[in-house]
């Protein structure tokens, strides 16, 4: 469950309390973080209703109101409130009362607040007509050390908004958000022209589908590749250097050090991004590969992709010239895009589901299940780079749509590309997985037995087994662990070994091998395994593949 916390907007009246607030709610919205706005006039209408503006009324509403925003707090929430709370002592009250509160002050002058006072209770009250007016007739005592001031005199809402944002994300209440940065038109057109002038690196699809997810914040806090501090505190801890939890170093990797501040990146002829070279240092290939992937073993694909790799890495910050592409380019959205469709449904909650495997019996009964408590599914296949062995990405899209087509509600899936590459890092993977979908909007998270797994490198369930060493909200995602599941001939449908009791020559399962063995021989999966409209797919898949 995510730390909830309290955002305390104090200000006198026309200060833009309210405003700033409303716009805090909607974007934590977006961000997947539900907020609770208890406005000051709201308040005292229900809350507070019969309570006058003496001192001692004031302070009970405060105390009422700081009370209720506690709750919400304690249970996961966060708690917006906007009341003018014109009193410190109360308010320092509440504070020590509450964890994660985060006071704002919103400062703006009595002149400006008059100028903008439509009904004029400003000019009445300075005029004596209006007894007990907050900021003229009665005190308005300033915070002495608030987290956060927002001169709205001199500030947009946006600005303020802003303010706010950057101080939750510092304090860590809120993960660090990238604001996705994807050139367009005349500016693109400049910077690939840009591109063609400068020291050229060639590289593949792995690095640009790192260059397009740190340019679009799918790998937030990383706006850039890793640098030396950043590289060796993943390693070593499996953390960025600030703390925060990133189990896989984000590199790029070359043979020797460039000697240009700013250098291309190109896939064949085509430039795909800038990079402002920040530092160069040589990377650990052996200490890497044991920390991220349990074992230097040459024949697990992702050591064997490092140890090909250059040792020395580039540090510096990106601009992407090209998208890194599916062939699927109505699925290839963004994080923002993925969180623009979120909001547009109403969703509060939304679960990812992780996938290179042609979807399966086995992964539609997780994804309804965790459906029947969550708003909303980003089914998220991984389209970037995989073992040459893997079904090929636009197979297993064109699965992932007939499965949708015909056992899902369409309002409640939303079939979204992923465009990471594969590692094949097991329980590291798998703490990252969760990093990026969280990034894209997401609020839980599905985790199985042997998530991202490849071999027997890994021991059963040691990617559940891992989020153990997370305090409660420090991931910003609530992980859903599942058990192994399968077809019970018994049951006479979908189990797990919590719901059913059989023993395991009732249960019904195929290993990737057995699959691709009996699409090879041209014939059918079983319904028990796999939808037919899915079975299908993959069958003429495997038939085309063979007469090529």
């Amino acid at each position: 469950m995510s730390k909830g916390f309290v955002v305390w907007f104090t200000g006198l009246s026309g200060a833009g309390k309210s405003t700033v607030a409303n716009a805090l709610a909607a974007e934590l919205a977006r961000r997947g973080r539900h907020a609770e706005l208890l406005d000051g006039d709201e308040v005292r209408t229900h809350l507070s209703k019969g309570l006058g503006f003496s001192k001692e009324d004031r302070d009970t509403n405060i105390r009422r109101i700081g009370y209720v925003a506690r709750l919400v707090a304690r249970s996961g929430g966060v708690a917006i409130t906007a009341a003018i709370s014109p009193y410190r002592d109360v308010r320092d009250e509440v504070r020590a009362q509450t964890p994660g509160f985060v006071e704002v002050y919103m400062r703006c002058p009595i002149e400006t607040l008059a100028e903008r006072d439509v009904k004029g209770l400003y000019r009445k009250a300075l005029a004596g007509e209006i007894a007990n007016f907050t900021g003229v007739s009665d005190p308005y005592e300033e915070p002495l050390h608030p987290e956060v001031v927002c001169d709205t005199s001199r500030e947009t809402a946006d600005e303020s908004v802003a303010k706010v944002l950057d101080v939750l994300e510092r304090l860590g209440h809120l993960p660090r958000n990238v604001r996705e940065r994807l050139p367009e038109g005349d500016e693109l057109q400049a910077l690939i022209a840009e591109a063609r002038t400068l020291p050229r690196l060639d590289v593949g699809q792995r690095e640009l589908s790192d260059l397009f997810m740190l340019a679009t914040g799918g790998l937030a806090p990383l706006d850039s590749f890793m640098g030396a501090d950043d590289y060796a505190a993943v390693i070593t801890a499996g953390r960025l250097a600030a703390g925060e939890p990133f189990t896989v170093p984000i590199v790029l990797r070359v043979e020797s050090p460039p000697r240009a501040e700013r250098i291309a990146l190109f896939v064949a002829e085509q430039p795909v991004g800038i990079v402002d070279v920040a530092a160069a240092y040589r990377t650990d290939a052996e200490a890497e590969a044991l920390s991220v992937y349990g074992t230097d073993d040459d024949a697990h694909p992702g050591v064997r992709v490092l140890k090909e790799a250059g040792s020395w890495a580039i540090a510096g910050g990106v601009v992407a010239l090209a998208h890194a592409a599916s062939g699927f380019p109505e699925y290839d959205l963004t994080p923002e895009q993925v969180r623009a469709v979120k909001s547009s449904r109403g969703w509060m909650t939304m679960v990812g589901f992780q996938t290179r495997n042609p979807v399966h019996r086995a992964h539609e009964y997780l994804q309804k299940v965790a459906l029947e408590s969550v708003d909303g599914l980003l089914l998220h296949p991984l389209v970037g780079e995989t073992k040459s062995d893997d079904v090929p990405a636009s197979v297993r899209m064109s699965c992932y749509e007939e499965l949708l087509r015909n056992y899902f509600p369409p309002e409640r899936v939303l079939l979204a590309t992923n465009p990471a590459w594969m590692r094949y890092a097991g329980p590291k993977e798998a703490v990252f997985h969760a990093i990026v979908r969280r990034n894209y909007g997401c609020t839980h998270f599905i985790v199985g037995r042997d998530h991202a797994g490849v071999g027997s490198y890994y021991d059963t369930y040691a990617a559940h087994r891992i989020f153990d060493q997370y305090a409660d909200g420090e991931l910003g995602i609530e992980i859903l662990r599942f058990e192994h599941t399968f077809y019970c001939a018994v049951c006479g449908g979908m189990a797990s070994s919590r719901t059913c009791p059989h023993p395991p020559e009732q249960h019904k399962t195929l290993s990737g091998t057995a699959v691709r063995k009996l699409l090879a021989e041209g014939k059918d999966l079983p319904p028990e395994f796999t939808r037919p409209e899915v079975a299908k797919v993959l069958r003429d898949a495997a038939t085309e593949e063979a007469t090529a």
